[in-house]
């Protein structure tokens, strides 16, 4: 969401003052969602409610979910109770579960009654999903048919359902318990014989996930089948619900994020940057600040005790560390995101370490030339410079091995790589880097 656009709130400010519900409402239904709660954002809850008064509730339910999710959790803490029931009612059942999961759990308990019977089964089910999981993905509006009725009579039946379906592409096949035993697309409906059975024109092989499956899970499958929306069940093979493309979109926008701040080793936001709390965000990257001043404070111990002679080769200290560092680092986030995408398995482990190892040598060979070249500008003779370069190709080959097994390990014991890695990296190449360096060059020149 774009940051507030100040050029329709004085407008808006005026109309609201003036009790211009006529102009209020045509600026609500005529510009698109999106547009509408980012011209309004800057105005006060207060205002913010007369301007959604002035349409329909289930315009009302397009608009709100546009709005920033803090913004949305304070527009309900601010409102009267009496419009949230409507309103949580006319909501899509995934931006409403998204919504519930922010508020106080007590606020929503107080909230519920307000909603219909079967709105307020379908908001504790979805509610009772775990974070993270399918079922915390799904919404509960799709269109569903019985087998044993005919082309023509789906389509019929499908008019009534569309307009609290979420998606109609997919229809899922049904049998009495509501077990899932096929889908049919809408295309292929509409271009049947009228009189074709629905059981003739489905598909019986479905591509489904469980409502406890991870996200993440959801997500590749969604991608490697190319679907529009991939249908949830639960353990008896009854349909709950459905993943639509555009929620999965969501998700792996927000786990893009949460992976590059883990390996940034900083703990998830889990909100945008300039809504972060400043002491939450101290106390998430100030852990691994601490972790890492504290493997500095052994590099530092390793070095009082380092017994070189020469002046020069401490100059090459942070060159020879950084490119182990670098490398290391390179190698953890490319792991981690094939991890992440599927691309491999702990099972490849073989081929993960014999690639690294190889590119590690290439890399090491490429800097060490002109690690070489640099070295005999400072070294007494070239015969000496030699400790760099050897150096080099030692410490690139140490970060990228390091930086390859590293994911892995965290990975087979459940930790999160992405948070763990690239910190323990930095703090492994630069301890055993300086004991190589020291190492190489008490046998080079002493």
């Amino acid at each position: 969401m774009p940051a507030a656009n100040p050029i329709l709130i004085p407008e808006l400010r005026v109309m609201i003052a003036e009790g211009d519900a006529q102009g209020l409402r045509e600026v609500a239904e005529e510009l698109h969602p999106a547009t509408v709660a980012e011209f309004s954002e800057g105005l006060d809850p207060p205002e913010i409610w007369q301007l959604l008064a002035s349409v329909p509730v289930e315009r009302q339910a397009e608009i709100f979910p546009y709005y920033p999710m803090s913004r949305q959790v304070e527009l309900f803490a601010s409102a009267d109770r009496h419009r949230l029931g409507e309103l949580l009612e006319a909501m899509a059942a995934d931006n409403r579960d998204d919504l519930l999961r922010e508020l106080d759990p007590v606020f929503v308990e107080e909230i519920l009654p307000l909603v219909a019977k079967a709105e307020r089964h379908d908001i504790r089910m979805l509610l009772s999903c775990p974070d993270g999981s399918a079922g915390a993905l799904m919404t509960t509006e799709y269109a569903s048919l019985p087998a044993d009725i005919t082309a023509g009579e789906a389509i019929t039946r499908l008019r009534s359902q569309a307009p609290d379906s979420e998606s109609i592409y997919y229809i899922y096949v049904l049998d009495g318990e509501r077990h899932l035993v096929g889908f049919v697309s809408l295309r292929d409906l509409i271009l049947a014989r009228p009189t074709s059975l629905v059981s003739d024109l489905m598909e019986t092989d479905v591509i489904r996930v469980r409502v406890d499956e991870p996200s993440e899970q959801v997500v590749h499958k969604l991608a490697r089948f190319d679907f529009l929306a991939i249908p949830v069940v639960d353990d008896e093979n009854r349909l709950v619900g459905i993943v639509t493309h555009d929620d999965v979109l969501d998700a792996v926008r927000q786990e893009a994020t949460d992976d590059a701040q883990r390996i940034a080793a900083i703990a998830p936001l889990g909100q945008s940057y300039l809504e972060a709390a400043v002491l939450s965000m101290t106390w998430k990257r100030g852990v691994w600040l601490t972790i890492l001043f504290a493997t500095a404070m052994l590099t530092a111990l390793v070095l009082s005790q380092s017994p070189l002679e020469h002046g020069w080769l401490i100059a090459f200290i942070p060159l020879v560390i950084a490119t182990g560092g670098n490398s290391g680092n390179q190698s953890a986030t490319l792991v981690i995101t094939a991890l992440s995408t599927g691309d491999c398995k702990l099972t490849d482990w073989r081929k993960i370490l014999r690639r690294e190892a190889v590119l590690g040598l290439l890399l090491g060979t490429l800097l060490a030339v002109p690690g070489y070249l640099l070295a005999i500008v400072y070294a007494p003779s070239a015969a000496a410079a030699v400790v760099i370069p050897i150096t080099i190709m030692a410490v690139v080959m140490m970060g990228t091995l390091v930086g390859s097994v590293l994911p892995l390990l965290f990975r087979s014991v459940g930790l999160d790589p992405a948070l763990m890695s690239n910190p323990f990296v930095s703090a492994i190449v630069d301890i055993v880097g300086i004991v190589i360096y020291t190492t190489i060059a008490v046998a080079v020149l002493d």
